[in-house]
C-alpha cells in the first residue's frame, strides 16, 4: 500500500507540486483509469480519519493522494493566494466560502461531517478540571484555538452560551496543535473537538460540554477549480461520501450529515 506524506504547507505556483502536471489518465493510471496524483488540504483535525481513508481510495483506486493538513482558515488563504491543490476539505463553512468567493470551487461544497468541542486533559485530570467554568479558574494553564480558525471559533459560541469568560494562557494555529499542549503537559486544560480527544487515546481524557452541543461545526469538502485531474478529484470526493467514507468517519467519532 503506498504511504503519503502529510506535508505541513501548500506549495504556491512557483514551486510546481511534484506530479501534478502528470496526472492524466493513462493505462498506468489505475483500476478505474483515474490519474496517478492527487493533492488534498484538509483541516488539522480531519488528519488521522483522511489518511484511512486516503489508504483505502488508494487500494480501490491506483491513485496517489498527497494530503497537507493545517488551520481551514490558513489552507483557505493560502488557496486564495495561489496555492494548488485538487480538493479542499474544511473544519466549517466559513473558510469554504471565502474559497468558494475567489471563484476557486469546481461545483457545490458538501457537507460530509460534523463535529462539536469537549474539554481535554491530560491522562489521570491533575488540575482536577470537571466542566467549563474550570477554564476560567486562577492559576489553570489553559490552551484554546486561535478565534479565527474554525475550533477557535467554535469555542467563543461555546463560552457565551455558557457565560463563562475564559483565562487562555495560549492560543494555537488549530484543533491539533491545541490537543498537543495538552498531551505534552504543557497545559491543564484545553477545548478542543472531541474527535481529536478520541485519536490522542490514553494520552488525554475528555470532559463533556453540554453547551457544545448547540455548536457543531459542519466539515464541507469542494473539488477545486484549478484541479490537474477532475475525474480523480470527484472519485475522492465521492469516495468520502459513500458507505466506506462515512463508516471511518463514524468510526473516528464525526458525527454524520
Amino acid at each position: 500500500m503506498t504511504r503519503r506524506r502529510a506535508v505541513r504547507r501548500l506549495v504556491l505556483p512557483v514551486v510546481a507540486l511534484v506530479g501534478l502536471a502528470a496526472c492524466g489518465s493513462g493505462p498506468d493510471a489505475g483500476p478505474v483509469g483515474l490519474g496517478a496524483d492527487l493533492t488534498v488540504v484538509a483541516a488539522a483535525s480531519l488528519t488521522d480519519v483522511l489518511q484511512e481513508i486516503g489508504d483505502r481510495f488508494e487500494a480501490e483506486h491506483g491513485v496517489t493522494v498527497t494530503f497537507s493538513f493545517g488551520s481551514s482558515a490558513a489552507l483557505a488563504e493560502q488557496l486564495r493566494a495561489g496555492a494548488v491543490a485538487d480538493v479542499y476539505a474544511a473544519a466549517s463553512p466559513e473558510p469554504m466560502a471565502r474559497v468558494v468567493g475567489a471563484g476557486l470551487v469546481d461545483g457545490e461544497p458538501v457537507v460530509f461531517a460534523r463535529n462539536r468541542l469537549q474539554i481535554a486533559v491530560p491522562a489521570g485530570n491533575p488540575a482536577g478540571v470537571t466542566g467549563l467554568d474550570d477554564l476560567a479558574r486562577d492559576g489553570l494553564l489553559v490552551a484554546l484555538c486561535a478565534e479565527q480558525v474554525p475550533c477557535g471559533a467554535a469555542a467563543v459560541e461555546v463560552f457565551e452560551a455558557a457565560g463563562i469568560t475564559p483565562r487562555p494562557d495560549t492560543y494555537e494555529r488549530d484543533a491539533r496543535a491545541t490537543l498537543t499542549k495538552v498531551r505534552l503537559g504543557e497545559v491543564d486544560a484545553a477545548l478542543v473537538y472531541r474527535t481529536d480527544v478520541l485519536a490522542a487515546g490514553d494520552a488525554v481524557e475528555g470532559i463533556d460540554v453540554p453547551e457544545a452541543d448547540e455548536v457543531v461545526n459542519d466539515y464541507v469538502v469542494a473539488v477545486l477549480e484549478d484541479t490537474a485531474d477532475s475525474q480523480a478529484a470527484r472519485a475522492f470526493v465521492e469516495f468520502l461520501l459513500s458507505g466506506t467514507g462515512r463508516s471511518v468517519l463514524a468510526g473516528a467519532g464525526f458525527d454524520l450529515p
